[in-house]
């Protein structure tokens, strides 16, 4: 998607829609880490007041790490509340990312201080005793998604710098867990580690090849 046509989008449509019809606590709810073969899946679920100063907020993936530590800051600031969900590379192996993923969102729902009245969720489809819209391309669509994919994203990142203190051969710092050139050639190196998840097709060949270990 072109900047032009990101210009174009209109992505307070769904959030004043639901205010005309008397609905005030909209949340927003996105995640992150689905991709990576490291690291926990972080979901975040946000709710903003009706006037907030967010003017360029859009899908993390289209913001430079520089702005979504300043977006962060803002959301942050700004939110009426915040809620952090994360399911680890064990959970991820026992249930599948795809479930894991909505045990995340669940949670950073579960974990914000105020209920919302309706939820609106880039793609994924909860079942949930709330009002929800599954909204495809949501972090681009909807301002108060692409506020959660901030919150989640920048989440974490910062996690995965910690990890990177830990192992910098394996380029978490630059990668994010995903597995790029430097980091499959690593694992070849140096194995695996604990956060590395074992049902992820590259770790899984990897254990194969060394005897399950």
């Amino acid at each position: 998607m072109t900047k032009e046509e990101l210009k174009n989008i209109d992505n307070y449509e769904y959030e004043r829609n639901l205010r005309k019809e008397g609905i005030k606590l909209i949340a927003g709810v996105d995640e992150v880490g689905r991709g990576p073969l490291v690291g926990p899946v972080v979901a975040a679920c946000v709710i903003l007041p009706e006037k907030f100063d967010l003017d360029g907020l859009t899908d993390s993936k289209k913001l430079t790490e520089k702005k979504r530590d300043y977006f962060f800051e803002k959301i942050k600031q700004q939110a009426i509340s915040i809620g952090i969900g994360i399911k680890d590379e064990n959970i991820i192996d026992e249930v599948n990312i795809y479930e894991a993923t909505k045990l995340a969102m669940k949670e950073a729902i579960d974990n914000c201080d105020i209920k919302p009245e309706h939820i609106l969720i880039d793609a994924m489809p909860l079942d949930l005793d709330i009002p929800t819209t599954s909204i495809i391309k949501g972090d681009l669509k909807s301002i108060t998604i692409s506020a959660a994919s901030v919150i989640a994203k920048v989440t974490r990142d910062r996690m995965m710098y910690e990890l990177d203190e830990k192992y910098p051969m394996y380029e978490f710092k630059k990668n994010k867990g995903y597995p790029t050139k430097a980091h499959m050639e690593a694992i070849k190196e140096y194995g695996i580690i604990k956060q590395h998840r074992k049902t992820f097709g590259p770790v899984r060949d990897y254990i194969l090849e060394n005897g399950g270990k």
